[in-house]
């Protein structure tokens, strides 16, 4: 068992109970990866660093350019999985005797300027890798209380589910499966006609030419054979069902199958909405689309994927989730304030990778904040974002106006 699983503890607790609880937890739950003889040591005493501490050395050139994300073993160059459990337990193995390194050591304490700060384990802690993807995860992180989600949710959802947010959603994950299509030279001629249709639906749905007096036409009756069937989204919902199907199989495509079933939840929900602009009138099609709102607003709930989905597009214009490996409150001073560390631990630090990452911290920070802010909370928030890596020098850099500190693992 990861002695690191989600921790919350019901009660206000001192800063050296809080510490004895933490080593306590670890000795109930020893890592997989010690031996018998590590099992046992405190990941306080220099004895389990100076055991641990080589592992880490050892390991960080084996997992070059790897990391997880939704729990497989990623490249993170081209994106493809990689599938070997040799490598995926090192990398968990990597990942854990990394954190217990910074669950035991001031690991901010270049940022800190009021002393060394401790852990709050009266507040959400997540010591592993964790997935933001649902309003949930990120209200759990923020401990924000039952009514308090109600607002979040009536304050995002007008905002995110409007029409145009919805179909450039769906555009963007179509868009980029086709160019993972493309790079891995999948031999499919369906799946790849499949995503050109998906494509060509939206088009359709998305584009519309002011010039046209299209819009002027009106509806066609029952008995009018002039005009094609008015399209629905059900058949949107077709091509993606036939779409998952010839995909589901294929480890490379795991994310893209995944965002798919997220967003085939919405399409459930407004299947019967016409989107044929051609050949219904302008009033209608308006009327189409605010019904794809107001049905996406009423069933869409907190833990949604669809919803979180239409978030960061509507923040970022992207639609991939947000992995971090660490998202903690600390306390300052024996008080515990509202600063908040989210952070990734690598296996290599280079200036690209860190690039790389500070933008991912920085949309992680960005719908904390944002979540923390509908959710109508009093108190000033703190996000601070953090990287590790082993053997590289404490520094910090600024992005978008947030400072983000790189830290270096060692004795």
């Amino acid at each position: 068992m990861n002695p690191f699983k989600h921790v919350r503890s019901q009660f206000h607790l001192t800063t050296s109970l809080r510490t004895k609880k933490l080593t306590s937890f670890i000795h109930l739950n020893p890592i997989s990866y010690h031996s018998s003889t590590e099992s046992h040591l405190n990941p306080q005493s220099s004895e389990w660093r100076e055991r641990a501490l080589p592992k880490l050395i050892k390991l960080t050139p084996l997992l070059n350019n790897l990391d997880l994300i939704n729990g497989k073993l990623i490249n993170i160059h081209d994106k493809s999985t990689v599938n070997d459990e040799f490598l995926l337990q090192s990398m968990h193995n990597f990942k854990s005797i990394a954190t217990s390194f910074l669950a035991y050591h001031s690991i901010i304490e270049s940022s800190s300027t009021s002393g060394t700060p401790s852990l709050c384990l009266n507040k959400p802690t997540y010591m592993e890798p964790l997935t933001l993807n649902s309003l949930k995860k990120v209200c759990d992180i923020l401990d924000v209380s039952a009514q308090q989600r109600k607002l979040v949710r009536l304050a995002i959802c007008p905002q995110i589910t409007h029409h145009q947010i919805w179909t450039r959603a769906l555009e963007e994950v179509l868009n980029q499966l086709k160019i993972k299509l493309g790079i891995n030279d999948h031999e499919s001629i369906m799946t790849r006609q499949i995503v050109v249709n998906c494509l060509m639906f939206l088009d359709d749905v998305i584009s519309y030419d002011p010039n046209s007096t299209s819009w002027m036409r009106l509806a066609p009756t029952k008995k009018d054979s002039d005009f094609p069937r008015s399209a629905k989204w059900e058949d949107f919902l077709e091509m993606l069902n036939d779409l998952i199907i010839c995909l589901k199989n294929e480890e490379d495509f795991f994310f893209y199958v995944t965002k798919l079933e997220s967003m085939k939840e919405g399409l459930l929900q407004i299947k019967d909405v016409i989107v044929d602009k051609n050949n219904i009138g302008y009033k209608e099609a308006r009327h189409q689309e605010s019904l794809v709102q107001k049905k996406l607003t009423k069933s869409l709930g907190h833990s949604s994927r669809c919803l979180f989905t239409l978030l960061l597009y509507y923040l970022y214009g992207g639609v991939g989730d947000i992995e971090v490996d660490i998202c903690c409150w600390f306390s300052e001073g024996g008080k515990c304030n509202n600063y908040l560390c989210v952070g990734k631990i690598l296996t290599f630090i280079d200036e690209k990778m860190v690039r790389r990452e500070v933008k991912k911290l920085d949309r992680a920070i960005g719908v904390i904040r944002f979540v923390y802010e509908m959710a109508e909370m009093k108190e000033v928030l703190e996000v601070r974002g953090h990287l590790w890596g082993v053997g590289c020098e404490n520094r910090s850099v600024v992005y978008r106006g947030n400072k983000f500190f790189i830290h270096g693992i060692g004795m």
